[in-house]
């Protein structure tokens, strides 16, 4: 089983940035694709962006492309999402998750952390 913890989320004014973490432990990660998704309130949750952990291939979501950018640290197993130019439709709860494959449909993805909330305020 692996299980994955995020941190870094917070409250920031329109424009700023923040640095989500995913710490992975249990099994090993190293054959799966990390995904970061969000969920607002009242909304679907919405995938983000993911990232292989062997190769460290990424892809994003088009509405946070340029801003956004996904990062790993395999020695630590844990993977980042460094949010720059943050606007007020990014607020949500954002969570990373680990699948067998490069999908963006959350119903592919295994494991889950628990979510931190991000806030930007207008």
């Amino acid at each position: 089983q692996v299980r994955l913890a995020e941190s870094g989320g917070g409250l920031v004014q329109t424009g700023g940035s923040l640095r989500l973490s995913c710490a992975a432990s249990g099994r090993t990660i190293g054959s799966y694709v990390v995904g970061w998704f969000r969920q607002a309130p009242g909304k679907e949750r919405e995938f983000v962006g993911r990232t292989s952990y062997r190769d460290g291939n990424v892809f994003y979501t088009n509405s946070v492309k340029g801003r956004f950018t996904i990062s790993r640290d395999n020695a630590n197993n844990t993977v980042y999402l460094q949010m720059n130019n943050l606007k007020p439709e990014d607020t949500a709860v954002y969570s990373c998750a680990v699948s067998r494959g490069p999908y963006t449909s959350s119903g592919y993805y295994d494991y889950w952390g628990q979510g931190t909330q991000v806030t930007v305020s207008s």
